[in-house]
């Protein structure tokens, strides 16, 4: 699995948007700002976002975007999927699209296991857990693997 800029910038300004909380709509130049992200590119990731239902926008002087829905209730796979699609795919199609002969029968099954896994960590995450530094405790677990570091 990539993470692209797109998905990196969307999660960044969804959590800048959690922090914000109800303190009001925040300025597209405000969340380029805090999290370093072009502020065109972002307008473009914003837009995708309020397509998918992520935020809203709001008009005018004192206008700007917030979550569409508590942030408890917004995972991190709800935002890569609204800027990118599937969390997993292999050549562009979902795993369970595909099929494999021979040798390769059992690569099915094992493109099917990361795609749930993605799915558990992403999917049980929520922009409130990040934003408030309360990651669970298995995400925590397989980050503290020294081999989760490296790059073999």
């Amino acid at each position: 699995m990539r993470i692209s800029a797109k998905a990196d910038y969307a999660v960044r300004a969804a959590l800048e948007l959690a922090a914000a909380g109800d303190a009001g709509p925040v300025k597209a130049e405000a969340l380029a700002q805090a999290q370093g992200i072009p502020h065109k590119f972002l307008e473009g990731i914003l837009g995708d976002m309020r397509r998918g239902g992520l935020v809203v926008s709001q008009r005018g002087g004192n206008g700007g975007y917030r979550l569409a829905a508590p942030a408890e209730n917004i995972t991190i796979a709800d935002v890569i999927r609204v800027v990118e699609g599937p969390l997993v795919s292999v050549r562009g199609a979902r795993p369970p699209e595909l099929s494999y002969t021979g040798p390769a029968e059992s690569l099915l099954p094992l493109w099917i296991a990361v795609r749930a896994n993605v799915r558990q960590i992403l999917g049980e995450v929520s922009l409130a857990d990040v934003a408030a530094a309360r990651l669970p405790r298995r995400v925590h677990a397989l980050a503290e693997d020294p081999d989760a570091w490296t790059n073999p």
